[in-house]
């Protein structure tokens, strides 16, 4: 039995972007994991990190409002998750619009303004720059008029992340965001988290990748329940780490 260590909180209630207090997460009446009590801070980054089928993206996809709490609480950006679109940014590790419809890089990455727009809001001058600004950011405005299906899948990637970046949201909830990028990808999108979280946005990341979640302000260890929250200095440890996938993972 793994028992959860809450080692530190991030911030008070009034300063919250996140704020969860005995969630319990799942599918119909299937918990994956129970009594999550996290707060995360505007501006600050938070990381889930364990395997696959350990909660990560059940968590995520509460956060957005794709899931609802099967009890608990949670407030995403001061309202109910799902509420306020406009405002949370969400990369999924699934991607099918490319493969369905003759899409450009240009087109997917178009979609990251399509909530702030509404459905018959006409796109302005700004929201080509930042669009364009997003592609540039990810290394693939030359890219713009390419289809989707003629990209790598690392371009591919970069084009969904960069959809992510042109929706200026105050909350970015990225699922796997690094999956298939080479060094330079990881770089590239280490540098735009960094910008993102510099103008005040808050950033939930899950990864299976230690070092990416080592630069974040807060981890959680998830193994269908939460092993630990804290900084990553006190939660990235061989003992937790171990409770955590079960096998010695070493990180320097």
């Amino acid at each position: 039995m793994i028992h959860a260590t809450h080692i530190t909180e991030a911030g008070s209630c009034s300063t919250a972007c996140l704020n969860a207090e005995h969630l319990d997460i799942g599918y119909n009446h299937d918990t994956v994991v129970a009594d999550i009590s996290v707060q995360l801070k505007c501006g600050q980054s938070l990381a889930l990190v364990g395997t696959n089928g350990s909660g990560k993206s059940t968590l995520l996809k509460t956060i957005v409002g794709l899931l609802q709490p099967l009890s608990g609480e949670i407030i995403a950006l001061g309202n109910k998750p799902g509420s306020v679109p406009q405002g949370i940014a969400y990369l999924s590790q699934f991607h099918v619009s490319g493969f369905v419809l003759p899409l450009r890089a240009i087109d997917v990455v178009r979609m990251g303004r399509f909530s702030k727009l509404g459905l018959w809001g006409r796109a302005t001058k700004a929201d080509e720059e930042l669009v364009m600004a997003a592609m540039k950011t990810m290394g693939i405005d030359q890219l713009a008029n390419t289809p989707l299906w003629y990209l790598s899948g690392g371009q591919q990637q970069r084009t969904y992340i960069a959809q992510v970046l042109a929706h200026r949201a105050d909350m970015l909830v990225l699922d796997e965001p690094t999956a298939g990028l080479d060094a330079a990808g990881q770089e590239i999108f280490s540098q735009a988290m960094k910008a993102e979280l510099s103008r005040g946005a808050t950033v939930i990341t899950a990864t299976h990748d230690i070092k990416e979640a080592s630069l974040c302000d807060l981890v959680m260890l998830l193994a269908r329940q939460v092993v630990a929250i804290g900084t990553p200095q006190e939660i990235l440890t061989p003992d937790l780490l171990l409770k955590t996938f079960g096998i010695q993972i070493p990180h320097h």
